[in-house]
């Protein structure tokens, strides 16, 4: 069985650390190096159900998309919720490494996932990195699809293929609107609208979508906006990410044992449908 270092040494070549934003936070976050790895937790975020799960698997690593400390702290007392996830890894000989930004830009990265999730054929990223010669990596991706749907249809999809979340799928824009060209970009991603406008599709899927840049990107044109959970959008990357490992493993004739966690960690749980706009008080009849 490799050691901890091996295994972080593999997963930092196809994440590279240097590649994520300045602002994140990514890497091994906790672990000995002279460990040893059997079996491997991927995941979104790093939470104390995530942990219990790792606990109860005999996990030896845990991945995950999302950073424990993103902003740093100055204590992992176990008073705070991050310290007893500390305490509890740390206790049970479990490392935890994440790959954040750095494995958004990766060729494959999140996006990628979010695309195959969606039958999406890939055409390039959205926001290329000048560092990628072959013009792979960066953020988004845009694609095609291989038969026109409706946004309608497109949403539908998108709700059947991704994990379900209280949210579900918000949709702006005509839901009959045709749609050939796709651009996805899994987490928030309304901060790309300029990128997605420049790239011609006809429709965006991605998550957390702000109510003053969606209707600016409808006002700017009849772009379709397909709306999902954060994790659910990111999801899709952790089967990717165990994947990958699976076959680094075999190369290296590793044996690991990889696990995806389906513990749902999309922090709303509930949905109250509202009332039409006709019959909203104060809505004109």
């Amino acid at each position: 069985m490799p050691a901890l270092s091996d295994v972080i040494a593999q997963l930092d070549a196809l994440w590279p650390p240097e590649r994520a934003e300045e602002w994140d936070a990514v890497g091994t976050v906790c672990g000995e190096p002279g460990a040893e790895v059997r079996r491997v937790l991927f995941a979104v975020d790093p939470v104390q159900e995530v942990v219990d799960e790792a606990v109860r698997l005999g996990a030896d690593l845990l991945v995950t998309h999302h950073p424990l400390y993103l902003r740093g702290t100055t204590t992992v007392a176990a008073a705070t919720f991050k310290g007893r996830v500390v305490h509890t890894l740390i206790k049970n000989d479990i490392a935890l490494h994440v790959a954040h930004t750095n494995a958004d830009r990766a060729d494959p990265g999140v996006s990628d996932a979010l695309a195959g999730a969606l039958d999406l054929r890939i055409t390039g990223p959205l926001v290329p990195d000048p560092t990628d010669p072959a013009g792979r990596r960066g953020l988004g991706r845009v694609c095609e699809l291989d038969e026109p749907l409706t946004l309608r249809a497109l949403a539908d999809r998108a709700a059947a293929r991704l994990p379900a979340t209280a949210q579900g799928i918000r949709v702006a824009g005509d839901p009959d609107r045709t749609v050939t060209r796709v651009a996805v970009c899994g987490g928030s991603g309304d901060s790309l609208f300029a990128q997605v406008r420049a790239a011609g599709v006809d429709a965006y899927v991605t998550a957390d979508l702000r109510h003053h840049p969606a209707s600016e990107a409808r006002q700017h044109s009849p772009l379709g906006l397909v709306d999902a959970a954060h994790w659910a959008t990111e999801w899709p990357w952790i089967e990717q990410a165990a994947a990958q490992l699976d076959e680094i493993s075999d190369r290296h004739g590793w044996n690991l044992r990889t696990h995806i966690s389906r513990t749902a960690t999309d922090p709303w749980t509930a949905h109250a449908a509202s009332a039409s706009p006709s019959s909203t008080p104060g809505a004109p009849n």
